[in-house]
């Protein structure tokens, strides 16, 4: 009965998206990408025959997933380049960004979850393993999986007790975590859930994101505009901030942020028209980044970024950051700043994010409810010898933390190298 509930859901879910397609744009581009899905697939390999290398299925749900499972595909590349890799998301926004990414063979969008679409989808690709980042549990893709015998890994997971596995009333959701050849959980809590529930094929390597933050922070590109609008002076860094954040941050900004400081600020949303209220409200020389020029930077005192992809590797010309979505569904990444030794600054919805706790309770980071407390952990945070202490809180936590993706790269060669693959 859960089954053929969640069945329909799932069909329900596919229509509703359909529908509201005819009005949003990424609703559009989610029905888009999945209309004809299997000639689409089968297209992809007609043009692009699969080479002598067996075929690894990586999915991520967006964006996110996909920089936690980045890592992963590139260890495994690294070390056998004649492996293909087939990348799945399920999400427009994760799709649309990495559709070329060069170390996958094939990009695609994941089918609904049915039991017809799981099964050709299997039969299109003979995928030899699969691997899924933190959170995806598609039913019955890991059931046609489970009944091929192919072996699935997922990376990066974190449980919780409210989950469907842990429900009498989950159904065959319950039987999914055991379906999975090995779980490599961020969490010891994680692991304690699974193993209470009488489930062994999991072990704790942490979070992947702290290896990739890594290799961004060792590899950040430069930016010569950037460079020129620092001025060597110091920065606060505010990355991804709605617009709940921002009615704080431009009061501070206006009337508390010190003399000789300057600020770059990434919002989430980039719509020209938010940008120009932004720069409305602002006050003294704000330039957004696409209009600006190397004479003018010196001058500015705000820096508006109006595009999407540099804010990982800005951090390096910070001095503290701000991280924006603690008002709203939760912070955003904490990771790539404190990768940097920023001492970070964010709202009060931080407490499912591991590496948060960490920095509120070390005192690499300050969570914030209004203005006050916000110009309070700034006044803390600003003399040398207190940004210091709190630098190294920070960076302790990634450099503690590191080596999640060898854990999972080793795991999924093993069992290639079984496989004969």
């Amino acid at each position: 009965m859960a089954a053929f509930i969640y069945q329909a859901v799932i069909r329900l879910y596919g229509l509703a998206i359909r529908l509201a397609a005819l009005f949003n744009a990424k609703a559009a581009l989610w029905a888009a990408g999945r209309r004809r899905w299997r000639r689409r697939h089968r297209g992809m390999l007609e043009a692009k025959p699969p080479g002598k290398g067996p075929l690894v299925w990586v999915h991520c749900a967006s964006l996110g997933e996909f920089e936690q499972g980045r890592p992963v595909i590139e260890g495994i590349r690294a070390a056998r380049p004649e492996v293909q890799v087939l990348l799945t998301f399920f999400s427009p926004s994760g799709y649309e960004v990495r559709k070329n990414y060069d170390q996958a063979s094939y990009v695609a969008y994941l089918p609904l979850d049915t039991p017809s679409a799981a099964r050709d989808f299997l039969a299109i690709w003979k995928p030899a393993l699969a691997v899924f980042i933190k959170y995806e549990f598609w039913l019955f893709h890991l059931q046609a999986l489970h009944r091929a015998n192919i072996p699935a890994f997922l990376v990066s997971a974190l449980f919780r007790p409210g989950q469907l596995f842990f429900s009498p009333f989950g159904g065959p959701f319950r039987r999914a975590p055991g379906w999975f050849r090995h779980i490599f959980v961020q969490d010891e809590q994680s692991a304690a859930l699974l193993r209470k529930h009488g489930l062994q094929n999991c072990s704790v390597a942490g979070d992947t994101r702290v290896d990739r933050v890594l290799q961004i922070a060792e590899n950040a590109p430069a930016f010569p505009l950037v460079e020129a609008f620092c001025a060597e002076k110091p920065v606060l860094v505010a990355g991804s901030s709605w617009p709940e954040d921002e009615a704080l941050l431009i009061p501070f900004l206006n009337e508390g942020l010190p003399e000789g400081w300057k600020a770059i600020i990434a919002p989430h949303q980039i719509r020209p028209a938010h940008i120009q209220a932004l720069e409305e409200q602002l006050k003294g020389v704000v330039i957004r980044y696409s209009q600006a020029i190397g004479a003018e930077l010196r001058e500015a005192r705000i820096l508006l970024i109006d595009n999407v992809g540099m804010l990982s590797a800005l951090y390096q010309y910070g001095r503290l950051a701000y991280i924006g979505g603690g008002f709203g569904a939760g912070i955003h990444n904490t990771l790539e700043p404190i990768a940097f030794g920023l001492p970070v600054i964010f709202g009060p919805k931080y407490e499912k994010f591991e590496e948060a706790r960490y920095l509120v309770q070390s005192g690499g980071g300050f969570s914030i409810r209004n203005l006050r407390e916000l110009k309070a952990a700034f006044d803390h945070l600003h003399p040398p010898v207190a940004h210091q202490a709190a630098s190294e809180k920070a960076r302790h936590y990634v450099l503690a933390n590191q080596g999640a993706s060898r854990q999972a790269v080793d795991a999924i060669l093993m069992e290639l190298m079984g496989a004969g693959g």
